[in-house]
């Protein structure tokens, strides 16, 4: 299952997410849950880092599974929000589809760092 954490403020702005883990819907090569949900997140970080000034700590862990990003400057941009409303609307849509059995999407409020 791929377990996906979005990080949001008290304002209701996403600011980063991690994610971990493998779909398992199908064989390696051919899960499209996994192809998915990665063209999303790898396009979410690399349109933050093309298309806005906002600074990013970001880090893909291919051996272990995870891709984390977070946005440090504050306050989040405009673009870059709306980036990653978008990442959480094509995420939310690929758990709607394919079931929790696949993609856990959880957002969790918290203090930015």
């Amino acid at each position: 299952m791929v377990k996906v954490t979005v990080y949001q403020n008290q304002d209701d702005v996403y600011y980063g997410f991690r994610m971990e883990g493998h779909a398992g819907f199908a064989a390696y090569g051919n899960d499209i849950v996994c192809s998915a949900v990665s063209a999303l997140v790898i396009n979410t970080m690399n349109s933050i880092e093309q298309f806005t000034d906002d600074k990013f700590d970001g880090a893909v862990h291919e051996e272990k599974d995870i891709v984390s990003f977070n946005i440090t400057s504050k306050p989040v941009s405009a673009s870059a929000g709306l980036l990653l409303d978008s990442l959480v609307l094509g995420l939310s849509a690929i758990q709607s589809e394919y079931g929790k059995k696949y993609i856990k999407i959880k957002i969790k409020i918290k203090q930015e760092v």
